[in-house]
């Protein structure tokens, strides 16, 4: 793998793992239609560099929410090792630690499923639409009331069950909670602020996960660099985009990665109806 793809990877994962836009589906899709083959095909090492990604965009979005993590991180612990009361703050951290618990029960067992999902450009496209269309009507003139200090077990319960449905490419996993939230009437920024922080222990488990993985088999000769430095990309543009999506909902609507979602799948179907061959 070549630097450049190596810094272009990680910048569309940065990218795309915070935009409601689908990291996956990205991270499959533009290597394809590029032409790249920089993993030979191997699904296992294409998987690796892939969790690698989101891994650097764990950094970037801890570093860009450490307020967030620090304040509901620190009430859990204390209330767990009885120094303090349960308090809402320390309920939160530990919905918000126990909310991975659905993708990964899901990632784990139907794992092969999904790499296989992931080849499939036409299922990509269709799920582009039918999410972006789901999160615009969800986000269409919907009453805002709810905080992130208002989050019930229920909700967070909601949110973890669609957070296992974004394991599947094109829907997205900030996307989909961030449908949910504004169905359940949570304030724009809260609810982004909701599905960033619901990604960090679902992305951490899969660093650590995938990371045993290398430790014991190893990585191809020439590939650790790449793999640093699409990190890096990532970590990097992840913050950034934690800011812009932020800043972004704070005065506007979701309407702009609607917009492109919908655009951006239909151009896929007429590519694939075209005779196109990736």
């Amino acid at each position: 793998m070549s630097i450049f793809h190596a810094v272009f990877l990680g910048i569309t994962q940065g990218l795309s793992e915070f935009f409601p836009i689908s990291s996956s589906g990205h991270l499959e899709l533009l290597p394809r239609v590029l032409g790249w083959n920089d993993f030979n095909n191997d699904n296992r090492l294409e998987n690796t560099f892939d969790v690698a990604l989101h891994v650097g965009t764990l950094a970037g979005a801890i570093t860009f929410l450490w307020a967030d993590v620090k304040r509901y991180g620190m009430a859990l612990l204390r209330a767990s090792a009885r120094k303090a009361k349960w308090t809402q703050d320390g309920k939160i951290g530990l919905y918000l630690l126990l909310s991975a618990a659905p993708a990964a029960l899901c990632a784990l067992s139907i794992e092969p499923v999904l790499l296989g999902l992931a080849e499939n450009l036409s299922l990509i496209a269709l799920l582009l639409i039918l999410f972006g269309s789901f999160m615009g009507l969800a986000d269409w003139k919907r009453t805002q009331e709810r905080q992130i200090e208002h989050a019930s077990a229920s909700h967070i319960a909601i949110f973890a069950t669609a957070q296992a449905a974004a394991l599947l490419p094109g829907v997205s996993r900030s996307g989909v909670i961030l449908t949910v939230a504004r169905i359940l009437k949570f304030e724009r920024t809260a609810a982004a602020r909701l599905a960033f922080l619901m990604a960090l222990p679902v992305i951490f488990g899969a660093g650590l996960y995938r990371g045993t993985d290398i430790a014991l088999t190893g990585l191809p000769d020439g590939f650790l660099l790449p793999l640093a430095i699409g990190m890096v990309s990532a970590g990097v543009t992840g913050w950034i985009a934690v800011w812009v999506v932020l800043r972004l909902l704070k005065f506007g609507s979701l309407m702009p990665f609607v917009i492109y979602r919908i655009v951006l799948g239909l151009s896929i179907l007429l590519i694939l109806a075209l005779g196109f061959q990736a």
